[in-house]
């Protein structure tokens, strides 16, 4: 190397992103324009107005279904202590098989039957009249395997407060075909007096407080399980009422 030469000078890099404005005459250089995003679709945008006005909506109508309950618990408690309601009584007053007579004929076993049957319904409510549809009794004799000895069809009837109401109910079969066995059975008990009586009421029954009248709820009465010599004893039994799943034994 010559004593009057100097060393090359080493060549800078320019950093990334470096821009000679010297090139385009001191001008800048534009810039690309900026790429806008596509919006999105209806189903991605948020919906928090929507789910405010629903949860205020739910509120309200919960609020509204909690004092609608409040009220009807407010009025049954108001009713049942101002009125004091009780179901209505019956009980079987008198039961009497005027005449049984059973026939053995070539052909089969006949059965010729009458009774007469008394059931008293009590209504022990002082502010509550009952109402009641029509009445449908049964008469059977027997335990398990009981006979049918006639029913009736009686009309509804209006029972006033603290009033008591006898019921009459009049059967009968006139050549009713039966089973040998179950002929033989009738005449033993009968004449044994250990024959069973089963009398059994199915009505409806409905409530007037102060002329408003509620609807009809079914209402099986049964009053059975005794023997014909209890009653000619005098034992008369109460009878169980039956309505809906509920039982109450009188």
């Amino acid at each position: 190397m010559a004593a009057n030469e100097q060393p090359a000078k080493p060549v800078l890099q320019k950093p990334p992103g470096f821009r000679d404005t010297n090139a385009s005459g001191g001008k800048p250089i534009p810039r690309p324009p900026a790429v806008r995003k596509a919006p999105l679709p209806a189903s991605f945008q948020p919906r928090r107005r929507q789910k405010s006005l629903t949860r205020i909506c739910c509120c309200i109508f919960f609020l509204i279904f909690l004092l609608l309950v409040i009220l009807v618990i407010l009025a049954a408690g108001f009713f049942y202590i101002w009125f004091d309601p009780r179901l209505p009584a019956f009980h079987l007053q008198s039961f009497k098989i005027s005449s049984l007579n059973v026939t053995s004929k070539l052909d089969g076993t006949y059965l010729n039957a009458a009774t007469v049957a008394r059931v008293e319904v009590r209504n022990p409510n002082s502010k509550l009249k009952y109402l009641y549809g029509e009445t449908n009794v049964d008469i059977t004799l027997g335990g398990d395997e009981s006979t049918p000895l006639g029913s009736k069809i009686l009309p509804g009837f209006v029972q006033n407060k603290l009033n008591t109401t006898s019921l009459k109910i009049e059967t009968s079969m006139k050549n009713e075909l039966i089973q040998d066995e179950v002929g033989s059975r009738l005449k033993s008990g009968f004449r044994s007096k250990e024959l069973v009586v089963n009398v059994r009421v199915k009505t409806k029954v409905g409530v007037d407080v102060e002329g408003l009248e509620s609807g009809m709820l079914g209402v099986d009465v049964f009053c059975g399980g005794i023997t014909l010599k209890d009653i000619d004893g005098g034992d008369m039994p109460k009878c169980g009422i039956r309505t809906l799943k509920w039982i109450n034994i009188n």
